[in-house]
């Protein structure tokens, strides 16, 4: 990659890295990571950058591996200037940065039920590129639309029509960086919202271990989903069951071990790397097809490069 990159009004770092910015502390560095002012300054970088340099955006890291050998890209993390939640009758519009949890939260002081963001972890932007949900509602029942700035720099306003929206995934063309997203809940009693926030992590605490460093949900359900990414309840599998049939609930490969406590928990028990955390989803994931045929797909995302081969045993 070129060392000239364009100049910037906000942030932009060489070599950073990504172990200190992933939820599971792994990820070596990445060539450029660059965190704009404001939605101007990301278009006009994007616009001046090179077509050849690859665009990855990224949001609170909470449901992805980084490779060890880092990624040959530049990073685009957003900042404070895309954190905002505003609320305007049963519309709710945030910025990528802003959290779910925030989010909901804010949603249900002015009586708009977005709930189901609250146990969710990550950021407004990775809820929509990745049709977040939880407790039977998905982020595709309640969005209304997205801004995004393009490769090319472009500013454009995206419908639920151009996400395509699908169990777990959008298609997001490459490259592309969300801003903000509007949705629309349904209406609700402020005091009922809170208390069933409140309920939902109560629940979670009980059952997922979240004093751990994991990244959520390893597989995705192997189960029918319509095309608006809701589940089929009649058909639905659940991935810690068949991983439980397997044998492989805490099952462990180096610094990496699927959860005792839910058993499709990834988790770094200390001084994991990328390699251990994805081989050992590799292991549970040959495990669960040879005892039950199923293929199980992740759902954490995993990109970048494996560490250099140093030719030492």
């Amino acid at each position: 990659m070129s060392d000239t990159m364009p100049a910037v009004r906000g942030k932009l770092i060489a070599g950073k890295p990504l172990s200190e910015l992933t939820w599971l502390r792994v990820g070596g560095p990445a060539d450029w990571l660059f965190t704009p002012a404001d939605v101007d300054d990301l278009a006009q970088f994007l616009a001046a950058l090179s077509a050849d340099v690859a665009v990855f955006p990224m949001g609170v890291g909470s449901n992805l591996i980084v490779r060890d050998g880092g990624l040959r890209a530049v990073i685009v993390k957003m900042g404070r200037g895309f954190n905002h939640i505003e609320v305007e009758g049963t519309q709710v519009r945030a910025g990528v940065a802003a959290l779910d949890a925030h989010v909901a939260r804010r949603a249900a002081d002015a009586g708009v039920d977005l709930t189901f963001l609250r146990t969710i972890p990550g950021a407004i932007g990775g809820a929509v590129k990745m049709n977040a949900g939880c407790y039977g509602s998905y982020t595709a029942d309640v969005f209304v639309e997205a801004k995004a700035v393009t490769r090319a720099g472009e500013i454009v306003t995206l419908s639920a029509d151009d996400l395509k929206f699908q169990y777990r995934q959008t298609e997001l063309p490459e490259g592309w960086v969300i801003v903000e997203a509007t949705f629309e809940g349904p209406v609700g009693v402020p005091k009922e919202l809170h208390a069933r926030m409140e309920a939902q992590l109560k629940k979670r605490d009980e059952t997922q271990p979240t004093k751990e460093r994991s990244a959520g949900s390893t597989f995705r359900n192997p189960a029918g989903f319509s095309s608006t990414g809701r589940a089929d309840d009649t058909h639905e599998l659940k991935a810690w069951k068949v991983i439980d049939d397997a044998g492989m609930r805490g099952a462990r490969l180096g610094g990496a071990q699927m959860s005792e406590m839910h058993s499709n928990f990834m988790i770094n028990t200390g001084g994991a790397t990328a390699a251990d955390l994805e081989g050992l989803g590799e292991d549970v994931r040959k495990k669960v097809y040879d005892s039950s045929g199923l293929e199980l797909e992740w759902e954490i995302m995993r990109v970048g490069e494996p560490a250099p081969d140093t030719g030492t045993t």
